[in-house]
């Protein structure tokens, strides 16, 4: 097929197949623009002014068939020259106004970021048989197994039997028992009480043979391959490819329950970059699930290490580019110690000026809790970190991935909030339906494109002056609080963290604009530091572990003898690790660099 373009330089014909991806015209264009023109500056439109423009960039993985571009179609470009400098680009295409957008500045069509993930054009599909081909988390087989229900004791008042007997006043509740949840002030029910609760409305006892998948995640994009037999779309749609209108509504239940941090060092090491710097830090957390007995079947999520990957600090803000160098080196030395990444935990912190170490509060019940930005990354993370689930016909249901804020509370203090959001939340950002706004406490509805992007109808229900229960329609904006599923987090009496080794001696990693670096002396410093205590807090240190499995000294082997240290305190596998050649080849190359290693075995 022929494609005619017209630009300030002239006029071009390109030659192109229908399957071709965009990058392929992108290449061919070049071939005959002029010399100098900047590739990601073209745009496109299908009017010389005041029509319709796409960024061609923007169109990447997308072949020309599904534009909607056809044999002979006439388009028009405008673009930019590198040698133009400050004088600007060749004929820009007219600005949109858009002020409810983050930076409140006139935003080209083609510039529009859009908030859909990598996985946002993949169909969900069924699993056949999920119940039996599905490896689900650890934790969920353990509260399977679980009776769930809430024991009472005999009431004296109303209970007429013997000590032995039951009756309706004393039998066990169900784990999902609204007067229960109430009673408790437990504002979400436990995932697992969630699905006890919905399997037991879907699925009979006495019908073993006729079993379905209780959960169903949402899906707001358009289905492909429809069998009403029209055009995909954009050039077709019907009721049966065509996503229903959203209801937003609170989220009935919860992923994960409670977010423990073994140890409250992890907190003030994590804000110390904050103290030193004035900028704000984001970090990840690896840690496990275990049980929850506060809630019933509930899920407790267990922080034994913060990670700081490579980011740009500033007063209001970080930025991280995802995914982050290092990623999956850090998350094999995690396996190795048995834990995970569990969540995200950043700084919003501003001192309020009264030189007393107190800080502003900026979330609370009247502005918002997690902005709409920090929700749509929040989203972003969640559909990274997908929950296998046997219970789901897609086999996977939610995410278990958490998020937590480091801000000031109402009385000038520094405080930690945790939060997830809903599973409609994370479905909107997949299906590119919203994007954030200059207003934390709003999130805005996308407008919708012809080709790239089908927006349904969404609702809201809200109590209007009256007190009376209205139903909204979303557009453009509503209201964070639907998207937001409230945890508790806390820390244990007794803490008995997994790495000992004292807070604040190892560097963390990506510090040094703060004059903290990670080097050979920074092991030699903590291999000398036991002096009498246990040994094994020389190495039962996260960061130090990361920064070994960089330097790329010792094998598997030699590395997982170590984790086994650090993590189980285990001295019979110090023994065995400071034998191997990895070990003292460490040992070596500290002595040989001028640093003092230990002069005896650590072990």
């Amino acid at each position: 097929m022929i494609l005619r373009f017209r630009s300030p330089d002239g006029a071009y014909r390109i030659d192109v197949q229908p399957g071709d991806d965009i990058s392929v015209l992108l290449e061919k264009l070049m071939a005959v623009l002029p010399v100098g023109v900047n590739p990601p500056s073209i745009v496109l439109s299908d009017q010389p002014h005041n029509g319709k423009t796409r960024l061609l960039s923007g169109l990447g993985g997308v072949s020309i068939k599904d534009t909607g571009l056809k044999h002979g179609d006439l388009l028009f470009l405008s673009y930019s020259k590198s040698e133009d400098g400050e004088k600007g680009a060749v004929q820009q295409p007219s600005l949109q106004q858009s002020s409810g957008r983050l930076n409140g500045q006139a935003i080209r069509p083609g510039e529009n970021i859009s908030l859909r993930s990598k996985d946002s054009e993949d169909e969900l599909k069924k699993v056949a048989n999920p119940w039996d081909t599905i490896t689900q988390d650890p934790i969920d087989n353990q509260l399977e197994k679980m009776d769930g229900k809430i024991a009472r004791g005999r009431d004296h008042k109303m209970c007429k039997h013997g000590t032995k007997g039951m009756c309706d006043y004393c039998m066990p509740l169900e784990p999902y028992d609204a007067a229960y949840l109430v009673e408790k002030k437990i504002k979400h029910l436990s995932f697992h009480s969630y699905l006890r609760k919905i399997n037991t409305a879907t699925n009979k006892p006495e019908n073993p043979t006729s079993y379905i998948p209780p959960l169903t995640e949402p899906y707001f994009r358009v289905k492909k391959n429809c069998p009403s037999g029209h055009a995909p779309w954009p050039d077709g749609i019907c009721a049966k490819c065509q996503p229903s209108a959203i209801t937003l509504k609170p989220q009935e239940f919860r992923m994960v329950d409670h977010v423990e941090f073994s140890d409250p060092g992890l907190i003030d090491d994590f804000i110390n970059y904050w103290r030193a710097s004035g900028n704000q830090r984001i970090g990840y957390l690896y840690g496990r699930y275990v049980p929850y007995l506060e809630v019933p079947l509930g899920i407790k999520a267990v922080v034994e290490a913060i990670f700081e990957a490579p980011q740009v600090g500033e007063s209001d803000g970080v930025t991280l580019s995802l995914p982050w160098e290092g990623e999956k080196s850090v998350d094999e030395v995690a396996a190795l110690c048995g834990l995970r990444k569990i969540g995200v935990i950043f700084t919003d912190l501003v001192d309020d000026g009264t030189g007393q170490g107190t800080v502003l509060c900026k979330r609370h019940r009247d502005s918002y809790f997690l902005s709409s930005l920090e929700i749509a990354f929040a989203a972003r993370l969640q559909a990274a970190h997908p929950n296998p689930c046997r219970w789901s016909e897609t086999g996977r249901f939610g995410s278990k991935f958490v998020t937590c804020v480091v801000s000031g509370n109402d009385e000038g203090g520094i405080d930690v909030a945790s939060y997830q959001v809903s599973n409609t939340a994370v479905e909107m950002v997949r299906a590119d339906i919203v994007e954030a706004s200059a207003d934390p406490s709003v999130m805005l509805i996308r407008e919708e494109d012809d080709r790239a992007r089908y927006v349904p109808e969404v609702f809201y229900r809200r109590i209007n002056e009256y007190g009376a229960s209205v139903q909204e329609n979303a557009k453009v904006s509503f209201p964070v609080d639907y998207l937001l599923v409230t945890l508790t987090h806390g820390f244990p009496h007794n803490p008995d963290p997994m790495f000992i080794a004292p807070r604040g001696q190892f560097p963390v990693e990506n510090r040094e604009i703060i004059g903290q670096a990670q080097d050979l002396s920074a092991i030699a410093k903590q291999l000398n530091s036991v002096n009498g205590r246990d040994p094994v807090q020389a190495v039962s240190d996260f960061h130090m572990l990361c920064f070994l499995h960089t330097m790329g000294i010792l094998d598997k082997n030699e590395e997982k003898l170590l984790a086994e240290v650090a993590s189980k305190h285990d001295v019979s596998s110090g023994v065995a690790l400071q034998q191997t050649p990895g070990w003292q080849t460490l040992l070596t190359i500290l002595r040989e660099s001028g640093e003092r290693p230990p002069k005896h075995n650590l072990f």
